[in-house]
């Protein structure tokens, strides 16, 4: 089992940039697909990036809406995974959660059911 904790939210006006944290415990972390996913108020959850057990960047994905915005990346020795997020929109605004997928799955972010893990999630405004 897979806890997951993340910090880092806040509040940053358009153009700005913020850095959000997810820390992992309780199982051995490196095996995992990790990735981010938001929802904003009356909209379906989507997937944001994803990164692949390996961390290099030929194994990481992000949705279209992100791409050269934001960076996802993983700390294996710290167990925690980053999502660098900068040009920042009024769009962004959400509540941004981190989750893992089960072992062995697909590491893609429009799979979502595969992400059995979930984070508490953390809030972002963009003004």
């Amino acid at each position: 089992h897979v806890q997951l904790v993340e910090s880092g939210g806040g509040s940053v006006q358009a153009g700005g940039s913020l850095g959000l944290s997810c820390a992992a415990s309780g199982a051995t972390y490196s095996s995992y697909c990790m990735a981010w996913f938001r929802q904003a108020p009356g909209k379906q959850r989507e997937g944001v990036a994803a990164i692949d057990s390996d961390g290099n960047d030929a194994s990481t994905k992000y949705a279209d809406s992100v791409k050269g915005r934001f960076t996802i990346s993983q700390d294996n020795a710290k167990n925690t995974v980053y999502l660098q997020m900068s040009s920042l929109k009024p769009d962004d605004t959400a509540m941004y959660y981190c989750a893992a997928a089960r072992p062995g799955a697909y590491c893609d972010i429009s799979r979502e059911s595969d992400f059995v893990y979930w984070g508490q999630g953390t809030q972002v405004t963009v003004s």
